[in-house]
């Protein structure tokens, strides 16, 4: 079954945290520290796949996570970094941030490949923490945190044209006529449940991928019957064709019909409805007279749309039809509709980095923030050298520069989760 849309979970590694220890050697009974370094976490990377023509494999796995890197050990030994997963993905696959709809990644053209979630750094080993007057010291850095996102993956065909028109007008006919493509065909409403791809081959003109978009209904640009669904994947195409049953063989007006279709893409997207059309007029095989066709071209040739009235079953004016499609491609000249970046999660901003200072009656300074709890985690404030490793943390992450300028003095008090000092320089 095709599938166009899917929701995932995905989790970058975290890194590995970084190793206390010291050399042990005969006779070298005071030896330095030689912790080593945690490997760093796997990357979540999105790649092309262009054997794959849908989001299908993805109802079967949701979760996609990467490795974690492992810890550091004795020796300087560093730890190995955690694999990094490729998740692998059909040409037109929109990667979008599933709470705020804001796009991840277009995953189409030259874009062949995404990083979207990187993985945690590994810690650094006690060694990198020894100083001429703190010649052992024991603790490391832990590694980063890990990384994970809620997605959702909607695949927007890639074509040059797309067919649009209501149920049974004869776009799937026409398809299969003028492209290799198969697509069932039926008098039933709603038979092509999802787009159709193939490939337009001319003698002495240039070819082109044309896209057979679902019959649409009144209402489609608000949701109604399945138009969301049809709609987002004509926002790639250059060009549009609408095909109409010229014949009112199932009783519809070509005439509205081809107003009531600008109406749905304009309401949808207003580019849209901007693009090149034309018209094409089709089952006048079946017509008794070329009174609608004129009607059509009075309406809509003063306007820039060219009328030509088509037989899909025959065969008659397809021809000059994709001629004159082809020739205002090449006119065109421009690449298929990208849709830019508007979310950056692999940036990683350093929310672990963050913190804020606020200042409180007494007066009492509070210090808060995801890494500066973990500092705590792994620090021994009971220790001289412990608490004069955290003070130097704290100037480096500007904590210290903030307090000043909320005016701290000596002796007023500093709390930082649960536990007080008072303030000296």
């Amino acid at each position: 079954m095709f599938a166009d849309r899917a929701k995932i979970f995905i989790k970058s590694g975290k890194g590995g945290d970084g190793h206390v220890s010291f050399r042990r050697e005969k006779y070298v009974p005071n030896g330095g520290p030689d912790g080593g370094d945690g490997g760093d976490g796997g990357d979540v990377i999105f790649s092309i796949d262009q054997g794959l023509n849908t989001l299908a494999p993805f109802r079967h796995k949701q979760k996609y996570c990467a490795e974690n890197g492992t810890g550091g050990s004795k020796r300087n030994c560093r730890g190995k970094n955690g694999a990094s997963i490729i998740i692998k993905v059909p040409p037109g696959t929109v990667i979008k941030e599933a709470v705020t709809g804001k796009i991840i990644a277009d995953m189409s053209g030259n874009n062949t490949e995404q990083l979207v979630l990187k993985g945690g750094k590994g810690g650094k080993g006690n060694q990198h923490y020894a100083t001429s007057t703190m010649q052992a010291p024991k603790y490391a850095k832990p590694g980063q945190p890990s990384m994970e996102l809620d997605l959702l993956l909607e695949l927007k065909v890639i074509a040059d044209v797309g067919l649009v028109g209501f149920p049974n007008v004869g776009k799937s006919t026409f398809l299969s006529r003028v492209t290799n493509a198969k697509p069932k065909i039926a008098n039933y409403p709603f038979t092509t449940l999802h787009p159709n791809l193939g490939v337009v081959d001319l003698e002495d003109a240039k070819g082109f991928v044309i896209a057979d978009i679902p019959g649409l209904v009144e209402g489609a640009s608000k949701g109604v019957g399945l138009g969301h669904e049809f709609l987002r994947h004509i926002e790639r195409t250059k060009y549009i064709i609408h095909i109409v049953d010229a014949a009112s063989l199932e009783g519809r007006d070509p005439r509205k019909d081809v107003i009531a279709i600008q109406r749905e893409l304009e309401n949808y997207h207003m580019d849209i409805v901007k693009r090149p059309q034309v018209i094409a007029a089709n089952k006048i095989d079946a017509l008794s007279s070329q009174e609608i066709i004129e009607k059509l071209k009075s309406e809509f040739e003063p306007k820039g749309i060219c009328v030509f009235p088509i037989s899909a079953v025959s065969g008659k004016g397809v021809k000059e039809l994709l001629y004159y499609v082809s020739k205002e491609l090449e006119k065109l000249d421009i690449e298929p509709v990208r849709f830019e970046q508007e979310f950056f999660p692999h940036t990683r901003d350093n929310i672990a980095d963050t913190f804020t200072v606020q200042k409180e009656e007494g007066p009492v300074y509070v210090i808060e923030g995801p890494r500066i709890e973990k500092m705590l985690g792994y620090t021994n404030l009971d220790s001289e050298k412990g608490f004069l490793f955290f003070q130097r943390f704290l100037k480096e992450q500007g904590i210290l520069e903030e307090l000043k300028n909320l005016g701290i003095e000596e002796g007023d008090t500093v709390r930082i989760y649960g536990m007080e000092f008072d303030y000296y320089e």
